[in-house]
């Protein structure tokens, strides 16, 4: 990303993560072909990627102002208290969540309702589930990247303190942590299987951290990387290699053409693969190279809802999530026809730029001026 003026906003930033946020809810749609839209199908990473590194860059640039102009406490409280928020809404959404879940699969004898991890331990023993998901012990499918930016942000005083001095030792220890988690095998455990998070805290945060690194000592390596046609024709050869493989995956068939060596497939998200970190970077180079801060069609009324939703990312999430198993229950119990998929798809992302806007409504409110009585 190229340096900004002192406030002004990057849409770039927003609008990609309101697309991952599109992508993130039609992704978790089962039996959902606009699912092929996304761009999990084309490449080794996904919109979490998009989500996470974007989240990293845009801590960093909005308490790295802080942390330098106000000190390390002023800061570090700022950002506890964003954590804050994250743990309130995750508590509020497991509970809506388990909720919803638990009265479905009362209601419709649908064994595929019948999630074993919520109908069976929490409708057996609603006080320990309960408790485990204040500890972040109990993790829905789904949902499961929140309680990771929970735990980044929380991290996240320590981390931009050593990267606002040290950056290169910042990013080193990064570096050292995720190779202990992908090789090491270190994780948190969940109740109640004893199985690790599916995003690994120690993995992911390799890719916050490169995108609170490239906000806060980033930015002359980024622009020389995105202006050199040599690393640039690699990033686009990389992607290309990428899609090809990831093809063969669409027919089993496909598989009996490659070398053994090459079937690479399933790649490690939980730890996140060195293909997969590789794939999103170049994608990311790739991105800020020929999409530039000042490209005009951010500012057009196509980009608008996308841009919406990416500034409002922790209510647009919320809903995703709630939408994604109400969709998919409609889909389920009524009707998986494509008509019906590309009404609830729709319907969802109708509803999250309907929140997006109703909040910007709501922030604008609490802007304008008071008004003057008449004399």
């Amino acid at each position: 990303m190229n340096a900004k003026p002192a406030g002004e906003r990057d849409l770039r930033l927003d609008f990609f993560r309101g697309l991952s946020l599109w992508f993130i809810f039609i992704d978790h749609v089962p039996f959902n072909r606009a699912s092929w839209l996304t761009i999990r199908n084309y490449g080794f990473s996904d919109a979490a990627e998009i989500f996470v590194f974007i989240s990293g860059y845009t801590a960093a640039f909005v308490y790295g102002r802080m942390m330098r102009e106000q000190g390390f406490v002023v800061a570090g409280a700022r950002i506890l208290k964003r954590a804050w928020q994250l743990y309130v809404a995750f508590v509020f959404l497991s509970v809506i969540y388990i909720a919803q879940i638990a009265y479905v699969a009362h209601n419709f004898q649908n064994p595929l309702f019948a999630e074993e991890m919520v109908t069976l331990h929490f409708l057996n023993r609603p006080e320990i589930v309960l408790l485990e998901v204040l500890r972040l012990r109990f993790l829905l499918a789904n949902a499961d990247v929140l309680p990771l930016y929970i735990v980044l942000m929380a991290a996240f005083p320590l981390i931009l303190w050593l990267m606002l001095r040290a950056p290169t030792l910042g990013l080193a220890l990064s570096i050292a942590v995720w190779a202990a988690a992908y090789f090491g095998g270190v994780n948190l455990n969940l109740y109640p299987t004893g199985r690790g998070w599916f995003f690994n805290p120690f993995a992911w945060q390799l890719l916050f951290s490169i995108g609170a690194w490239c906000a806060v000592a980033g930015g002359e390596w980024i622009r020389m990387l995105r202006e050199s046609k040599t690393v640039i024709t690699l990033c686009v050869t990389y992607l290309i290699a990428a899609f090809a493989m990831v093809t063969t995956t669409w027919s089993p068939r496909w598989l009996n053409v490659l070398p053994e060596w090459m079937v690479i497939f399933p790649l490690d998200k939980s730890g996140m693969s060195p293909l997969r970190l590789a794939h999103f970077l170049a994608l990311a180079l790739t991105t800020v190279h020929f999409v530039p801060q000042n490209a005009k069609w951010l500012n057009s009324a196509p980009a608008q809802p996308l841009i919406l939703c990416g500034r409002h990312s922790l209510e647009v999430f919320c809903l995703g999530v709630f939408l994604s198993y109400t969709a998919g229950f409609i889909l389920i119990e009524f009707s998986s026809a494509v008509y019906m998929q590309v009404l609830v798809t729709l319907g969802g992302l109708l509803a999250m730029i309907g929140l997006a806007a109703l909040m910007s409504w709501y922030k604008s409110l609490g802007q304008r001026p008071p008004r003057t009585q008449a004399a």
